[in-house]
């Protein structure tokens, strides 16, 4: 594969405005998806029972239930907004009861999968259904996660920013700044349209697709930092196409090697981690095109927009004359 890569000359470039419409429109439909969901008092985001607090149990019948049935005995046990799901075969479910009113107030400890449990068994017997998982999360727990999940996104995003002021120039900060964000928005985006949970993992996930990403635009502006001090005549939009290309055999054995892990991950992994696979395989895919068409045309853009000065930079500023600015914005 890297010999077939090797000394490639594809013009990454001169599709950007292209895939600058294409973002936008696949932020848009993200977007107006959550208008869809706020016109129809549905919740925007599918948040865990980590986030909501409440009572997530895994459940194993003998006999595949109908789901009426089934929810007729939770509303019984005083359960009736519970969210039942088929986990993976007919005779399997998921059910999520959330708290709310009263409950979320006095519940405590496992009373909620006990109560729930009882309800279960008195329908189809002690051999009819077994309880594989529970898991109890109070209100006040639920608030807390949700609220310290926020304060590590933020968090990454700062430490993004004191790691770009340090290692890059500010054209090129903001650039990759700009793509990292873009990152964040397409993967919530791509949430919203799946409706996949959100939980504890899928944070940790989003934070692993803001770090994959910044990491392939860096590799990029590094290579493109040290052709702009070697190719002193070409334009900035030559030196990105071409640096690009000569990171593009790197780029595609560490993306089909991550990919591979995903991929394996989502088809066998199981339903508790697809959430996390989903989001890491579609991470793959938004990082790499932000870091090509995303951060290169805004360095291109911003390059144009704020010249540098004849003096500023001596080992690049010799590079960017007028002549190959004019040429970049053609």
């Amino acid at each position: 594969m890297l010999r077939i890569l090797h000394g490639t000359n594809y013009d990454f470039i001169k599709v950007w405005r292209l895939m600058v419409v294409l973002t936008l429109a696949f932020i848009a439909i993200g977007a107006g998806m959550v208008v869809v969901r706020l016109v129809g008092k549905r919740p925007t985001v599918n948040y865990s029972i980590e986030f909501t607090g409440g009572t997530l149990m895994q459940l194993k019948f003998a006999q595949p239930p109908q789901g009426d049935e089934l929810r007729a005995v939770l509303s019984g046990a005083g359960y009736s907004h519970a969210e039942i799901q088929e986990y993976g075969a007919p005779d399997e479910y998921t059910v999520r009861a959330r708290l709310e009113g009263p409950q979320a107030a006095t519940a405590q400890g496992d009373s909620s999968a006990k109560q729930i449990e009882r309800a279960l068994k008195a329908k189809y017997g002690s051999e009819g259904v077994t309880v594989r998982r529970g898991e109890f999360v109070g209100p006040r727990v639920g608030d807390e996660l949700r609220r310290n999940a926020l304060i590590a996104i933020l968090i990454s995003f700062a430490v993004t920013l004191v790691y770009l002021a340090v290692r890059f120039e500010w054209r090129f900060g903001v650039a990759a700044v700009i793509a990292t964000a873009h990152d964040t928005i397409t993967t919530i985006a791509f949430i919203t349209m799946m409706h996949l949970e959100v939980s504890l993992t899928v944070v940790a996930a989003i934070l692993t697709v803001i770090g994959y990403s910044l990491n392939d635009t860096i590799i990029i502006f590094d290579r493109v930092r040290e052709n702009l001090r070697k190719q002193r005549r070409e334009s900035l939009r030559d030196v990105l196409n071409r640096s690009i290309n000569e990171t593009l055999p790197r780029s595609i054995m560490t993306h089909a090697t991550t990919l591979a892990a995903t991929v394996s991950l989502l088809a066998f992994a199981g339903e508790v981690i697809r959430p996390f696979s989903w989001v890491m395989t579609f991470g793959i895919f938004t990082g790499t095109f932000s870091s090509i068409y995303v951060a290169g045309a805004l360095l291109l853009w911003i390059e144009y927009r704020w010249p540098r000065a004849e003096g500023e930079s001596k080992g690049t500023a010799r590079a960017l004359a007028e002549e190959r600015r004019q040429k970049d914005v053609g």
